[in-house]
């Protein structure tokens, strides 16, 4: 989750710093450092304006029951275990997390998070993460603020968020939510961007 964001995922967003939780697990904190150095203000409000502009996205990947079915999310920056992201967003909150691979993507370095883009015939490493059933509509929120993801099509997106198939170890196929790069920048990050060898966020 990226989980794919320097603050999404960076989807989602690699991708803090001081924060607080309120009993339940719910982030407190008005102002959180993500990644390695950019800060996020995550009070409510109108949101800071977007490093690139942005077109409304195209995306093949179905949402299925619409954009909060309860799927499971596939992270691979940040919000991995071990990483800060998960001890603000994620502990505490899951009933399953496992290695698992997103086919077809490749993996961007960042300011500090990583973003994943569509690209037939790449991988990206990651974790599929299974949220506790009481804690999914509050984690959803969470996360799409944090990816700086504002609903589907929205110009505003840093990360768009899709559902993707993602594969456990076994070779199973699951359904879930992934955060990659909203289109205008993922255009930019095929062009010029730094490619994480591997696909391997913990691997740069």
């Amino acid at each position: 989750m990226g989980a794919e964001s320097q603050g999404a995922g960076r989807g989602g967003t690699d991708r803090r710093g001081p924060g607080s939780r309120a009993p339940g697990g719910c982030v407190t904190a008005v102002r959180t450092v993500v990644g390695r150095g950019r800060v996020r203000d995550l009070r409510p409000g109108p949101s800071t304006p977007p490093p690139y502009p942005r077109e409304t996205p195209v995306t093949s990947a179905v949402r299925p029951q619409g954009p909060t079915a309860p799927l499971p999310f596939f992270v691979y920056g940040t919000l991995r275990p071990g990483e800060v992201n998960h001890d603000l967003f994620l502990r505490g909150r899951t009933s399953a997390e496992e290695p698992a691979r997103l086919p077809d993507a490749v993996l961007y370095d960042g300011p500090g998070y990583p973003y994943a883009v569509h690209r037939p015939g790449s991988t990206v490493v990651g974790e599929l993460i299974t949220p506790e059933p009481g804690a999914y509509p509050e984690l959803l929120a969470s996360l799409d603020l944090l990816e700086e993801y504002e609903g589907p099509g929205r110009p505003g997106n840093l990360y768009d968020r899709t559902a993707r198939e993602v594969l456990r170890p076994d070779g199973t196929a699951v359904r879930a939510w992934v955060y990659l790069a909203a289109e205008l920048l993922a255009r930019d990050l095929s062009a010029s961007g730094t490619e994480i060898p591997g696909g391997d966020w913990f691997g740069r």
